[in-house]
């Protein structure tokens, strides 16, 4: 009983985090210039990536793979945002500018 609890609870956490880099992806074609689609991109992998490893963790139980999943984790949160960070500033170096929306006033 317990065991079947924990397999739909890891199901529910892939899923979920699936459909987060599904979205995602679907936003990374739809927006319109760099800064919004690296912002998407990085709410993306983030989230998505952490839903899915913290499933992979419920579905392995405590065990070594479990720590070798956290360690994984980390590493994916500290080095995805330096890198969507080391991005953002080679565009702006390159004097990439973000889109205006037209019809917006500045307050």
């Amino acid at each position: 009983m317990l065991e079947t609890f924990q397999i739909n609870i890891a199901y529910f956490f892939l899923i979920i985090g699936s459909l987060f880099l599904l979205v995602g992806a679907i936003g990374l074609i739809r927006m319109p210039d760099v800064f919004t689609r690296m912002h998407a991109v990085s709410v993306m992998e983030s989230t998505g990536a952490t839903l899915i490893i913290f499933g992979l963790i419920i579905y392995s139980g405590f065990s070594a793979i479990s720590i070798k999943l956290i360690i994984i984790l980390l590493a994916i949160i500290y080095i995805s945002s330096v890198a969507t960070h080391a991005l953002a500033r080679a565009c702006i170096h390159d004097d990439i500018k973000p889109l205006k929306v037209v019809g917006r006033k500045k307050q």
